[in-house]
Parts: C-alpha cells; structure tokens; sequence
C-alpha cells in the first residue's frame, strides 16, 4: 500500500518502509497526543524570546535575531533528518520543536511589535483553518484523492522554490515583490500560499489515518505528529505575513 502527503516532511515511502516493524502499532490517539506535546514544547520554548523582544525592542534584537536564524538552520537539518530517518522521529521532533519554538518566538515577536495583536489574530486563524478542515475531511466533504495529492505536492513544491530563489536573492539585494510586496498582488499570493498550505492539512490527515490503518510500528506516531506540526507552524507563519501585508 502506498501512502502520499504534500507534506515534503511525510514522504509517500514512509510507512511502507516500517509497516510490519514491531507489534506495537501506530494509534490515533497516540499521534493526536503526540503532537499535542510537541505544540506544547514550541510554545514553552518560544516564550524567552518572545519576551525579550516584547521587553528590550530593538534593543534586544540582534541577540534574539541571530538565536532565530540559528533555530531555524537547526530545524531545517533535524527536519531532513528526521523525514530521511522515521525511527529518528521520537528523539529529534521534540529537539525540533524547541528549536523551532525559539525560531517563532524570535519572528512573532517582531511582528507584534510592528502591529499589536497580529499574533494573536494568526493563531485564531491556524487552528480555526486546523478545525475545519478537520471537520471537513472527516466528514467527507474533502477527499484526498490522488489528483488533489499530485496538485497540493506540486504547489508546494513550486511554492519552496520560489522561497528559495527568494532567499538567493536577498543576498545580492533584489527582493521579489511578488512575495514581499503588500500591494493586491502580493496579498493575493499570501492568500493563496495560505490555502495550499492548509491543504496541506488535509494531506497529513489522509497520510497519519493511512497509517493507522496499516498497523504502522509505534515510532510512527511522533513521524505523523512531527509532520503534522511542521505544517502548523508554516501555516502560522503565512497568516502572519498575510495579516502583516493586510495591515499595510
């Protein structure tokens, strides 16, 4: 049985690698509560930041800034580690969400300083949009289907490169305005960077039920959980750009 995500971290081979592992299976409730734990590990991990930046402005930025950049270089390596390595996943995804949580902390508090309670508004809108599509998939009135797959992995993929012919550029001083611009143009991309990666959702939902019904080995749970996160916290990133550009 094949199993596909458009979640870059939830590969199609992942759990057709380990089914059959262990007699000590994959269960719902063990990855709902997994990444429960792991949400409440970013959240913890991002508060020092957060109130360094809240307190000390731009005084405390640059410390803050580099401790930000570094959490996500970290994080970026864990997560290629982790979703080349499955039965890494119940040792490196709580390490990724500490690093990652300093990395959230560090921008959400940029954000905030530059316009009150946008970060607020952005974790509303994350686990409202998390909400309904749950509710939707479960009650079928969205199907992931292999068509709806393949156009959810190629937005996303188109999506990453962008960023990252993004990233190259800032080095030489060219920024896209497509990306960064707050015009209509550019909201219009944020808003649909926001719904392909709430789609996203629909995808690791499909993928972690899969594999629970394919008796997946019990490390899987912090595999699903892990994804499932790493998509969270890139829709709250695109929610707080979108807001920020709305608010422009």
């Amino acid at each position: 049985m094949a199993f596909r995500s458009g979640n870059p971290i939830l590969t199609d081979k992942a759990f057709d690698k380990q089914v059959g592992a262990t007699s000590d299976r994959m269960t719902l409730d063990g990855t709902v509560n997994k990444t429960g734990l792991l949400l409440l590990i970013a959240v913890l991990s991002a508060a020092w930041p957060w109130s360094v930046v809240m307190q000390q402005g731009q005084a405390g930025s640059g410390m803050v800034g580099t401790l930000a950049m570094g959490g996500a270089i970290i994080g970026l390596i864990l997560a290629l580690i982790i979703s080349f390595k499955p039965h890494t996943a119940p040792y490196l995804a709580p390490v990724y969400a500490v690093v990652e949580g300093v990395f959230l902390g560090a921008v959400s508090g940029f954000f905030e300083l530059r316009f009150p309670g946008i970060v607020l508004q952005a974790i509303a809108l994350t686990f409202g949009t998390l909400g309904a599509l749950l509710l939707a998939y479960k009650s079928g009135l969205i199907r992931a289907t292999e068509n709806f797959k393949l156009g959810i992995v190629a937005a996303t993929g188109a999506i990453f490169l962008l960023y990252l012919v993004s990233f190259v550029l800032s080095f030489f001083g060219i920024q896209i305005p497509l990306i960064h611009g707050s015009g209509w143009v550019g909201i219009a991309f944020s808003l649909f960077v926001v719904t392909i990666a709430a789609l996203n959702l629909v995808l690791d939902f499909d993928f972690i039920e899969n594999g629970v019904a394919a008796g997946a080995p019990k490390y899987m749970e912090w595999y699903g959980a892990f994804g499932l996160v790493v998509t969270l916290f890139w829709l709250y990133l695109e929610f707080l750009r979108l807001l920020a550009k709305l608010r422009e």
